[in-house]
């Protein structure tokens, strides 16, 4: 019965995560404000850094997916295979922790030039009628 309700609440999840993605994905590409589509892309990196994760996790049978860290080394084949088949995949994890740090340094960046736009055009939208803001040269 527990493990119904953990397949049960990591597809509702995946559901979840699915959703979020598509409504950031909507909002970047529908909204005409640099700051809600800066607020979207935020929401799209981190969704799909979460997706990540989830693609590491492995739901057992038998029980949950343990760290992959032992006190010591496998002797065996056998040893060697359990371990492979009852620990958390750690690659994808070390790909979201690189894709956190860059994507704060890319937003940061982003950020800067919404800023620097705002202060040119003083809106942050990207629709701007001709005549209403005087460009200086």
């Amino acid at each position: 019965m527990s493990d119904l309700l953990a397949q049960m609440a990591i597809r509702a999840s995946l559901i979840a995560l699915v959703v979020n993605i598509g409504i950031a994905l909507y909002g970047i590409f529908s909204r005409p404000s640099l700051v809600k589509k800066f607020i979207c892309l935020i929401m799209f990196t981190d969704s799909l850094n979460l997706f990540a994760v989830f693609i590491g996790f492995r739901l057992l049978s038998r029980t949950y997916p343990s760290p992959p860290v032992r006190g010591r080394a496998p002797l065996g084949e056998s040893e060697l295979e359990e371990l492979v088949e009852t620990t958390v995949d750690p690659l994808p994890q070390a790909l979201v922790i690189t894709a956190i740090v860059i994507g704060l340094a890319t937003s940061m960046f982003i950020l800067g030039l919404i800023l620097m736009y705002y202060e040119h055009y003083k809106t942050t939208s990207i629709i701007v009628q001709r005549g209403e803001v005087e460009i200086v040269e």
